[in-house]
């Protein structure tokens, strides 16, 4: 079975909203660069490099990151990576040429089929939307969250605010740094 892992950059109050500018339209889009910048507060993301052997993106961040991220320098080692968005309405003639192999899930349960199978971890990056569908569907096994120190009040979640039974988690790393960013990263207890 293949672990799913959530990972972003969200505000002390939990919104993960427009971390790296105002593309998704929130007023304080670009937090992230506000905060200043310590290289081992973001090595969490080489350590996710390592490990990561397909990418998960809900259609909106998908369209975003897409066409920056298969250009970008940064984001080099994702590039020939398998690549899954789940949607519902993004047609196959949207998908990104030149970015590795990409397939559209359109369910929950396509989601489940793909956990289902061998191989390693998939990473979800930003997709607030499809975390908190996929927490409510018991199908996200990891969250790896940088934590800045900035409180944005209104904005995304990537946690649900539906009735459901209580999801226990285990610290499987934390760390604190100077610019006041904290590392958690959580596996969910089954």
């Amino acid at each position: 079975m293949r672990e799913l892992v959530y990972t972003g950059f969200m505000s002390l109050d939990g919104v993960m909203d427009s971390p790296g500018g105002t593309v998704e339209g929130h007023r304080s889009g670009g937090w992230v660069f506000e905060t200043e910048f310590v290289p081992e507060a973001y090595s969490l993301k080489a350590e996710e490099l390592e490990e990561t052997t397909a990418l998960m993106f809900g259609r909106r961040s998908y369209e975003a990151f897409a066409p920056v991220w298969r250009d970008s320098a940064d984001h080099v080692g994702y590039k020939e990576l398998p690549k899954y968005v789940v949607s519902s309405t993004l047609g196959e003639d949207a998908v990104i040429d030149g970015w590795g192999p990409i397939t559209i899930l359109r369910s929950t349960e396509d989601v489940a089929a793909l956990k289902a199978q061998d191989g390693g971890a998939i990473f979800i990056h930003g997709s607030s939307e499809l975390a908190r569908t996929l927490s409510d569907a018991d199908l996200i096994d990891r969250y790896n969250l940088l934590v800045f120190p900035v409180l944005l009040g209104a904005g995304k979640s990537a946690f649900s605010r539906a009735d459901r039974d209580k999801l226990n988690l285990s610290v499987r790393e934390s760390a604190t740094y100077s610019n006041g960013v904290v590392k958690l990263c959580y596996d969910v207890k089954r």
